[in-house]
């Protein structure tokens, strides 16, 4: 019979937790940047119902996706994880083996990416499961003062396919209203990489240090995780600059326009305005081109910042160059 917190208390629960991973409890996470470095923080909150849907959703795959969806952040500022800090709130439906479980893809993740410490803490909810996680990182003194002003022509490159977390979500999604109404269990495997990309998302965990051993800076960097659209209207703000995207170089998985049209869904409007992609967007120096392409052939080359007054654009096959828009901003229209 699976154990209930109820009859074992938090403190031994949080106790066995540890004792299924290579972390050890601490009464506190400190940390200082050494040499002068920055200090980078992260923070994410996963909520049942609303980020994830526990019936096809297995634990210990939440517990890794949810380290991938922090840690990104620290990488899209060259900082090298350190810390982590882990709030669970759980609901009376779940006993300590599914946490259990869901505390192993955590501890997995963690230890992939190189975190030095993780502190765990458990907390009651009415309304299912939360993850809560803050992470901590530091880039280098040497790294952040390398980093050049952006320039109009600096490559766009993104570490992967695009699009493709959406549409796996939607296959999931399709597949539970399929069952509710047949009971038949739904057969994916025609999309298991597009599943797995939303189900189990993946981040080079020496990215970071790749780019410095290249003595490659780049001057900005996104963690794209609500569309490319949302990253690209970031980068123009916070750089000032307009920036022009090519269709016809866009990433998607092999099988993408298959099931986009199955679901009646453009692939490259679930590029730009999907979720939980999880993709990294750097902006690297056109001088670096040549190496950039032969050292991160993982990374594709999108396009190029362009002149503040050229705007943030798709630009199509036929050469028409379409305004990005992202949801969250406030504009009239979406691309």
């Amino acid at each position: 019979m699976a154990e209930s917190f109820s009859d074992i208390g938090k403190v031994e629960a949080i106790d066995q937790l540890y004792r299924l991973s290579a972390y050890h409890p601490v009464p506190g996470l400190t940390y200082s940047a050494e040499k002068g470095g920055k200090v980078h923080t992260a923070a994410r909150m996963y909520l049942e119902g609303i980020d994830f849907n526990l019936i096809y959703f297995p634990l210990k795959h939440l517990g890794y996706k949810c380290v991938v969806g922090v840690v990104g952040e620290l990488y899209a500022t060259l900082a090298h994880p350190k810390l982590l800090n882990v709030i669970l709130g759980i609901s009376s439906k779940l006993d300590l083996e599914q946490i259990k479980e869901l505390w192993t893809g955590i501890t997995v993740a963690a230890k992939e990416h190189g975190f030095e410490a993780v502190n765990l803490d458990l907390q009651p909810s009415n309304n299912g499961l939360f993850i809560s996680l803050a992470a901590t990182g530091e880039t280098s003194l040497l790294t952040d003062k390398r980093r050049m002003a952006a320039k109009s022509k600096d490559l766009l490159c993104v570490s992967g396919s695009l699009g493709a977390a959406y549409l796996g979500m939607q296959v999931l999604e399709k597949g539970r209203r399929d069952f509710e109404k047949t009971g038949r269990q739904p057969d994916m495997t025609s999309w298991r990489m597009l599943v797995g990309d939303y189900l189990r998302p993946e981040l080079d965990s020496s990215v970071v240090s790749k780019l410095e051993d290249a003595e490659i800076y780049p001057s900005y960097g996104y963690f794209v995780t609500r569309g490319l659209g949302d990253a690209l209207k970031r980068l123009q703000r916070d750089s000032g600059m307009g920036a022009k995207v090519y269709a016809d170089r866009l990433p998607f998985e092999g099988n993408t326009f298959q099931l986009g049209k199955q679901l009646d869904i453009d692939p490259v409007s679930a590029a730009f305005n999907g979720g939980d992609d999880m993709r990294l967007l750097f902006t690297v120096p056109i001088l670096q081109m040549e190496k950039f392409r032969r050292d991160f052939q993982t990374f594709d080359i999108i396009g190029h910042l362009a002149q503040p007054e050229a705007g943030t654009v798709l630009v199509t096959p036929e050469g028409v160059e379409l305004p990005v828009k992202a949801q969250g901003w406030r504009e009239a229209e979406s691309l």
